[in-house]
């Protein structure tokens, strides 16, 4: 008996919480959240180990509390967290030298099960690519989306006006599981002509000339630049051409202006922009087949798809190519732990990084680079082997000069690469 009594009277023993697994965290200041990351965790009884993209994690669990160190690669300090477990969420405060703000953490949502197919039907579109916007549509990686977009002056598949011009996207559609420090691959499986009509810009811009042409040039601003598009012979030719282009055709090659994710550190951009984001990238090769890699900035990346072509020659020079509304069907992944530096792309044939930048030299300089960084992480090559390839088959397409920013593309063909061991 008086066991018994002595038991009932001890204290309850603190059971350590098992924290393994996928956590989200975000830092916060000021009630704005900010940083956030993926954090993996393990739990061997009280002792706590994990990453946080680059930096260590150690520490203990106690109960409902824990208690981590988070130590940068140099073996430098960053800070120390400590938070309060209830259910799947953690809350607490980090302590970083003399500043004390708080971060809060949830178990990343699972993501397996078959893949599944969405068919959206947009009733709103946006202008700007922002992480502000709520997501019209929650998926997980391996999903795929069908849907369809407006013209870049907002008419739909009938011709009807449906938002103010300045490529309105569909979207944004919100990835479970992507988080800053990521790679959201979307595969595009159809972009398809949904209407016979289109429009385009009737001259070229200013950007692409020399002064005394542009100043020359006699140009004629009611020159009817609507053009009839034919699906089924696969071309398209001025609804009203002058005498002189009557015969004048040209092939369909449908493709997207604007494949984006949320921009970095709660930038917002004018749909009209390009970035290390993506954006309106104009460019020709943004087909049906292609593969684009974007860095994941914000939770769920939230992708944007807009601004459809019926076709476009190298760089957009008419300022508008050849506008009208795209049927899109597309295929997300991730590709975790693993950021690029600005957007990529593949096909069956090539693999191409892009160069976003003030200047052609610019824009050259950092596809350039890109391309190298990619072929030496996958490949693993030196710095002068991958010098050798690219030097000897590079080649660049001008994507994009008439917009904010120029965009060119340096790819390499996978015959290529199939030879490096």
């Amino acid at each position: 008996m008086k066991q018994l009594l002595a038991l009932a009277f001890m204290p309850a023993l603190a059971f350590a919480a098992d924290v393994s697994g996928s956590w989200e965290l975000v830092l916060i200041r000021f009630g704005d959240e900010f940083a956030a990351a993926r954090v993996n965790l393990k739990s061997e009884g009280s002792k706590v180990t994990g990453t946080l993209n680059e930096l260590k994690i150690e520490g203990t669990s106690d109960g409902d509390r824990v208690s981590l160190t988070a130590t940068r690669p140099n073996g430098q300090p960053f800070g120390k967290l400590e938070g309060k477990i209830t259910g799947d969420e953690i809350n607490g405060t980090v302590k970083q030298g003399d500043e004390e703000f708080g971060w809060k953490a949830r178990r990343a949502a699972l993501t397996g099960g078959a893949p599944q197919t969405h068919t959206f039907e947009p009733t709103k579109f946006h202008r700007v690519f922002s992480g502000d916007i709520a997501p019209v549509l929650r998926i997980k990686p391996g999903d795929t989306v069908k849907t369809w977009t407006v013209d870049a002056g907002g008419r739909d598949p009938k011709g009807v006006r449906r938002s103010m011009g300045g490529n309105p996207e569909t979207g944004p559609f919100y990835v479970e599981g992507a988080m800053p420090g990521d790679t959201l691959a979307v595969r595009f499986n159809r972009i398809r002509l949904n209407r016979d009509s289109a429009g385009s810009g009737n001259g070229i811009v200013p950007s692409a000339l020399t002064p005394g042409y542009f100043r020359n040039a006699k140009m004629d601003e009611k020159f009817d630049a609507s053009w009839k598009l034919d699906r089924e012979a696969g071309t398209a030719m001025l609804a009203k051409p002058t005498e002189r282009l009557k015969n004048f055709k040209v092939k369909l090659a449908p493709m997207l202006g604007c494949v984006a994710v949320a921009p970095p550190a709660n930038q917002s951009f004018r749909t009209g922009w390009p970035g290390s984001f993506g954006g309106n990238m104009d460019y020709n090769g943004l087909r049906e087949g292609v593969t684009v890699y974007l860095p994941v900035n914000v939770r769920g990346a939230l992708l944007f798809v807009g601004d459809g072509h019926a076709a476009e020659g190298d760089g957009e020079l008419n300022g508008d190519a050849l506008e009208t509304s795209m049927d899109v069907e597309f295929t997300v992944d991730l590709v975790r732990g693993q950021a690029t530096q600005a957007p990529r792309m593949e096909n069956t044939e090539w693999i191409m990084a892009s160069g976003i930048a003030n200047s052609l030299p610019e824009a050259l300089q950092q596809a350039t680079t890109e391309l190298l960084r990619w072929i030496e992480r996958d490949y693993k090559l030196s710095a002068n082997e991958s010098a050798i390839v690219v030097g000897t088959s590079v080649r660049y397409d001008i994507a994009e000069v008439v917009d904010p920013l120029v965009h060119i593309v340096a790819k390499l063909n996978k015959e290529v690469l199939q030879q490096l061991k």
